[in-house]
């Protein structure tokens, strides 16, 4: 296997999740490997009617300092919405094959982790893995959407030779449909345990800290906003992440005294943690949250900073005895009563936890195993 077209749901940016650290361990192991990172398609016409500056595609670039020349994204471009253009999803897949072809691969593997890269996976042929890592239908979402996905992901069940699943609810739920293989997320451990500055910008006092994209379909809102208020003059909530809430959403958390200090580096976060009094989970629980195995599970773990959750699942069904799992009322008294009784890291920081490199070489076996099954000389 040296050639590889990841379809991901995220852009490669400095915000590093599932799937950065698995092709960053592919490329690590197998220095004939390349790669080819298709980003979630610019919309300039959505950006436009939702009154944003619109975004264009990106040509192919080399993404740099994981492996020189063998690493390469790639953002194709929906032009017009498909009740217009009936024919953008096949224009997107044919723009991505000729993306591919640019590259000099000509018989490569595909790797979908976008139920809405589906055509691609038609139009082109190639052997296909389908890598689940939400269970988009359990969100909430119009009903042509849901209707769409659907449609997308009964398209890969059939299509792909390979489905991988991150979490033993989506093992369960997707499972009944066809056989998959369980691949949870991980955590680069050595890195989380090395001791970081505290950042200058986390507020001087008790932190309770949430790491992760700020997003209605995951926070609940109310228990941010009733966590802050609990904390008062004793600390501070404080979310690092992408933040997706609205502007109304915005303004209640900083009004509660809140802080939200957007994204940050892969490498930064880590100091976060490790100055954190606290981390906290106030994540929604519904069939949505439950399909999902957090990497802020395996994040927080590796810190041993104590923990106050929901009971969302991975972290109600760990067995470790710094994690409370609270709810409602009971969830901001929980992280009030956390702050101070907390130690400073390194301090817990030394359980077991899953690595990185231990996941990339399971998703490296089932890419060969689907790059055998391609190769009549394997057989």
């Amino acid at each position: 296997m040296t050639e590889l077209v990841v379809a991901s749901l995220e852009r490669w940016d400095d915000v590093w999740r599932r799937n950065q650290h698995l092709v960053a361990g592919l490329l690590a192991a197998d220095p004939e490997l390349r790669v080819l990172f298709v980003e979630p398609p610019a919309d300039p016409t959505h950006d436009l009617l939702s009154r944003r500056r619109p975004r264009f595609g990106r040509g192919i670039r080399e993404v740099a300092g994981v492996a020189p020349g063998r690493l390469h994204s790639v953002r194709p471009v929906k032009w017009l919405p498909r009740r217009l253009d009936r024919r953008a999803d096949d224009r997107l897949a044919r723009s991505i094959m000729r993306a591919a072809r640019r590259l000099g691969m000509r018989h490569p593997l595909l790797w979908i982790n976008d139920p809405g890269m589906a055509p691609l996976a038609e139009r082109s042929g190639w052997p296909s893995l389908y890598d689940v890592t939400d269970d988009w239908l359990a969100a909430d979402r119009p009903a042509a959407e849901l209707q769409r996905t659907a449609a997308n992901e009964a398209t890969l069940f059939r299509l792909a030779r390979e489905v991988v699943v991150c979490s033993p609810e989506l093992a369960r739920r997707k499972g009944e449909q066809r056989p998959v293989v369980l691949i949870p997320n991980a955590v680069d451990v050595d890195a989380y345990r090395r001791p970081r500055p505290r950042p200058s910008d986390l507020p001087a006092g008790p932190v309770a800290l949430y790491l992760g994209t700020v997003h209605a379909d995951r926070i609940d809102v109310d228990l941010c906003e009733a966590t802050a208020r609990a904390l008062g003059a004793t600390g501070r909530l404080v979310l690092v992440g992408p933040n997706l809430l609205g502007a109304d959403d915005v303004r209640r958390l900083e009004a509660s005294g809140a802080r939200l200090l957007g994204p940050r580096r892969r490498d930064e976060v880590i100091g976060y943690l490790q100055h954190a009094d606290v981390l906290v989970v106030p994540h929604v629980v519904d069939a949505f949250t439950d399909s999902l195995d957090p990497i802020k599970l395996y994040e927080y773990q590796a810190v041993g900073r104590p923990v106050v959750s929901t009971p969302v699942a991975g972290f109600r069904d760990v067995v470790d005895p710094r994690i409370t799992i609270a709810d409602g009322a009971g969830f901001a008294a929980a992280v009030a009563a956390a702050v101070p009784a907390t130690t400073t890291f390194p301090a817990g920081a030394d359980g077991p936890v899953a690595d990185w490199a231990e996941r990339a070489r399971a998703m490296g076996e089932v890419l060969a195993r689907l790059g055998r099954a391609e190769d009549p000389a394997a057989t």
